[in-house]
């Protein structure tokens, strides 16, 4: 298997498994199930009864604080993921897209970083414009 594949099997694992514990979780396990129809229409539900089970056992995890668990599932997932794109690498791109799409509500993600920002100002004389999309750190002396 390709490395970049490999590479893509765990950083899906990690964000399935992550976004399972955010206001994302339905969106992303309705986009992943999708995924696994169209490839391997006879296993999507069974993946989409693992993948609720995970839920399960990783808000039971984060209860307990029980780091360990999580970073298991994780590995699950990536094995998981990794298997299914070695028997289907038609889906490759497609599965880049979805976690293109779902990264932004990753938790530490600023959502902010993927938004158009339209600024003008005008200044005359001796006016100064400070302007930022986001942080603007000055020293004026």
């Amino acid at each position: 298997m390709e490395p970049q594949i490999a590479d893509l099997a765990r950083t899906a694992g990690s964000t399935v498994v992550t976004l399972m514990a955010t206001d994302a979780w339905q969106r992303a396990r309705e986009r992943i199930v999708a995924l696994w129809r169209r490839a391997q229409p006879d296993r999507a539900d069974g993946i989409d009864g693992e993948l609720e089970t995970t839920h399960d056992d990783l808000l039971a995890a984060r209860d307990a604080e029980d780091e360990e668990t999580q970073r298991e599932l994780s590995g699950e997932w990536a094995g998981r993921m990794r298997r299914f794109l070695a028997a289907h690498p038609e889906v490759v791109e497609e599965l880049r897209r979805i976690l293109d799409e779902l990264s932004p509500a990753l938790p530490g993600n600023d959502q902010a970083m993927n938004t158009t920002i339209h600024m003008r100002a005008e200044a005359s004389g001796s006016g100064r414009v400070y302007q930022a999309g986001r942080d603007q750190h000055i020293t004026e002396r």
